[in-house]
């Protein structure tokens, strides 16, 4: 009995576990559906000839050959290549050996010491190498728009214009297709026209690509777009004198009007069609940039550099800590408002290169150093913008682009390469200081102790850390909502975020937002700083410093873009064109084409016959072994 148990109890088991492994397949099928899949990248492979030179490392003891490796190209080989193939102790061995004048007298050369390298000969032959090459692309414009005053609006509905370009000489966009406001459209060209109609204010999206003769197709792209009427000229109950205008806004990495409102796309936000306020436009002239700020700090400086004579007021015009007295002020009026306007053309161009309003950069700068590009107080802020290290450590963080351009400043291009995050803490330090001194423009031996020419090249460094700021904001709503920042809040607010994350950190701005949205559900002004802790609530004043400062801009009901056909030589003659008509379909848009995989890359050519055995020689010349060591000395 207990033997029919037992054998009961092992059948169980052997059911179960062998159940359990029959689990294992699908277990790890569904583990590898989660793996991320990999970009697509469109390659080719092309064949390329290229000449191989082989040499000998030689002892003169008994001519011994203790290494024999090839290279590339003509002359003698490096030390490094000398020491990539043969090793180090082989390398070193032959750096440190001598002349042997034993050659020349005749004498036995087996006495001297060291090594000697002998070129042997030349082995002709091509290979097979990987290239990428760059997928197609589609841009955005606008079509069917006469424009009219004010600028850049259009009396009729406009049309979406999609320009599909393919930059492989031999071959062709066929298709461009994708989804307006969820409905398929596709057009069999490679221009592509869709009529547009009132949006609303929160705008449609788009998607598209284009699919080319070469098999593949390009990355999906994704638009905002938001039609609006102006005026009443709607309005079915009476008459009216308005003009008939619709302004249309396009939020999309592909688009080539003119540089769209800052941060816009990073938002993914439209500014009011009335215009944003008079803190965020950017003039058409740097002299309508304006401020009527009363500047006593920067009086004082100018006194005290000898720029302003007011030894005739009391105490020569300055108060404590060099700060102008009223007396002071008004003797460097007329220099006051000379110096704050010196800086209006770099911050005009800044703004138009950057996106960043010239107002707003103007406005930060009269609220941080009132114009003095110098050291303010002490050496932990400096320059117009007054950064500090955690400044610039959001600079280098959340500007990839910038940090690309000013890192090889200072570090080698390879230790760039990684990326911020990815350097050692003492090459970040060294990176945040570098940064701090270069906005620094204090300089002893000049005119009034200020390079004006550092002060100007820091003016786009400054417009570079409010973009990383409004980038650090974007993620801080991201993580908070799991929405983009345009759901939940509006324009004007998001740039008040913005000024909070710049002056009292992204810690500070985070817990109010966090606290913000349990409450409320949604950001704006109000909400988000009632929920500032005690030691954050100096941000408040600072914002309100910089949106209410008077200037003489006013809001226009003008759209922020400029649609106009690029003018790229690649997209060229747009209306002269073909233009497709689209195709709409009703139905389910099929899936996205995923991009059709190349042919395999194909192996390096063989060895040619009769050809010694060596290492396979990498692109580079090197051998491709994972670490280089040394040929072994018995090598024949």
């Amino acid at each position: 009995m207990n033997r029919f148990w037992l054998g009961l109890l092992i059948l169980l088991l052997s059911v179960g576990v062998l159940g359990g492994f029959s689990l294992w397949p699908s277990i790890a099928y569904a583990e590898n559906q989660f793996e991320e899949e990999e970009e697509y990248q469109r390659m080719t492979n092309i064949v390329v000839e290229y000449v191989a030179h082989e040499w000998w490392l030689v002892r003169w003891k008994e001519n011994e050959i203790t290494c024999r490796f090839l290279i590339e190209h003509t002359g003698w080989p490096t030390a490094d290549e000398v020491e990539t193939w043969c090793g180090k102790t082989k390398a070193q061995e032959w750096i440190n050996a001598k002349p042997c004048s034993l050659v020349e007298d005749g004498g036995d050369i087996n006495q001297c010491p060291g090594a000697y390298l002998s070129y042997f000969q030349s082995y002709p032959g091509e290979r097979a190498i990987d290239v990428e090459l760059p997928l197609p692309q589609v841009w955005l414009a606008i079509s069917n728009c006469e424009q009219n005053s004010p600028e850049n609006t259009c009396t009729s509905l406009p049309n979406l214009r999609l320009i599909g370009e393919e930059l492989l000489a031999n071959e062709a966009i066929i298709r461009i297709q994708g989804t307006i406001n969820g409905n398929p459209f596709s057009c069999p060209s490679d221009v592509c026209d869709l009529p547009l109609w009132p949006t609303g204010g929160n705008g449609i999206e788009v998607e598209f690509w284009a699919d080319s003769s070469f098999g593949d197709s390009s990355e999906v792209f994704s638009a905002l777009v938001r039609v609006q009427p102006w005026g009443d000229f709607t309005n079915p109950e009476g008459k009216t004198t308005d003009q008939h205008l619709w302004y249309v806004d396009v939020i999309s990495s592909q688009w080539r009007g003119s540089t769209p409102a800052s941060c816009s796309e990073t938002w993914q936000v439209f500014p009011e069609i009335s215009g944003p306020p008079p803190w965020l436009l950017t003039p058409d002239d740097a002299d309508a940039l304006y401020t009527n700020v009363s500047f006593y700090y920067l009086a004082g400086m100018l006194i005290s550099s000898g720029q302003v004579d007011a030894r005739f007021c009391p105490d020569n015009g300055l108060s404590r800590n060099l700060i102008a007295n009223a007396c002071g002020i008004q003797e460097a009026y007329t220099q006051v408002v000379e110096w704050q306007n010196i800086f209006n053309d770099e911050i005009l161009a800044a703004a138009n290169e950057s996106g960043v309003p010239a107002q707003l950069l103007k406005n930060v700068f009269s609220r941080e150093s009132q114009f003095w590009p110098g050291i303010y107080s002490s050496y932990r802020e400096a320059g117009l913008g007054q950064m500090t290290e955690n400044g610039a450590d959001t600079v280098l963080l959340w500007n990839p682009s910038f940090f690309h351009q000013f890192c090889p400043l200072v570090l080698s291009q390879e230790r760039c390469d990684r990326g911020f995050g990815n350097i050692s803490i003492e090459e970040q330090s060294m990176l945040r200081g570098a940064l701090v001194t270069k906005v620094n423009s204090t300089c002893p031996e000049c005119p009034v102790g200020i390079d004006l020419s550092q002060a100007n090249f820091s003016v786009r460094i400054f417009a570079e850390g409010l973009i990383a700021n409004c980038e650090q904001v974007g993620k801080i709503i991201r993580n908070t909502t799991s929405k983009d920042p345009g759901r939940v809040s509006n324009y004007e607010d998001l740039w008040r975020f913005t000024l909070v994350n710049y002056n009292a950190g992204s810690g500070c701005l985070s817990n109010a937002m966090q606290l913000a949205y349990r409450q409320f559900g949604y950001f704006t002004w109000e909400n988000v700083s009632s929920k500032l802790e005690p030691a954050c609530i100096g941000a408040i004043e600072y914002v309100d410093d910089i949106t209410v400062i008077a200037s003489g801009l006013e809001p226009t009901p003008t759209s922020w873009v400029q649609f106009t056909t690029p003018d790229s030589a690649q997209l060229t003659a747009l209306a002269a064109m073909a233009t497709a008509t689209p195709t709409f379909f009703l139905q389910q848009l099929t899936q996205t084409p995923t991009p059709t995989t190349v042919q395999g890359t194909p192996q390096p050519t063989a060895t040619l016959e009769n050809y010694p055995v060596y290492p396979t020689v990498g692109e580079t010349g090197y051998p491709e072994w994972s670490t280089p060591g040394p040929t072994d000395s018995n090598y024949p």
